[in-house]
């Protein structure tokens, strides 16, 4: 069955008359979004930054921050949203700057946790370039905190993962933070 039948039945089971006019096509709506906000699963991580590796002697910070992420909570089904921020710097490899984006976007389109979803972009930029270090930090609002349960409408979770110089030397990851965290822009 796909997943159309089974929006019809909880329409049903919340005591709605999945008939009407303004939900009848709904379930196939749904369908297709949920489809869209779960796309990660049919993309591989590792063959995208593959792709784009090229050979560089540059050994300083590569930053792209301010990456909007949307992804979904995987305890309630509801949206969490925010910017992501991912530098590393490169050891004898570089990948293309939309890569990163695109590698945010594929572990964003999957059920989540923040938590998760911010090691996982960490631990796969470790693997495939095997870079000097890696910082990856995210900022969400969550709508399972917002609409219910707490009801904290205002708060947002940061999550970082800090690996190798970005750990291992306070000075590194305090460049980090301080890029981050500044409002330059390119104008």
């Amino acid at each position: 069955m796909k997943i159309r039948g089974h929006i019809y039945e909880i329409f049903r089971l919340l005591g709605e008359d999945a008939d009407r006019e303004g939900l009848r096509t709904s379930p196939e709506r749904v369908e297709r979004a949920l489809e869209f906000l779960t796309s990660g699963y049919a993309e591989d991580p590792k063959e995208v930054l593959n792709g784009a590796l090229f050979s560089e002697k540059y050994n300083e910070m590569v930053l792209v921050k301010d990456i909007d992420i949307f992804s979904m909570c995987e305890h309630h089904l509801l949206p969490f949203f925010g910017k992501a921020h991912v530098a590393y710097i490169p050891d004898k490899k570089i990948v293309g700057l939309s890569k990163l984006v695109r590698l945010v976007e594929i572990y964003a389109r999957r059920l989540q946790v923040q938590e998760r979803m911010t090691s996982q972009i960490a631990e796969t930029i470790k693997q495939q370039l095997e870079p000097q270090g890696v910082g990856v930090v995210i900022e969400a609002q969550h709508l399972c905190m917002q609409m219910r349960g707490v009801e904290k409408q205002n708060s947002i979770a940061i999550t970082s993962a800090m690996l190798g110089e970005f750990r291992d030397n306070a000075k590194t990851r305090a460049e980090f933070m301080g890029l981050i965290q500044s409002g330059l822009r390119h104008k």
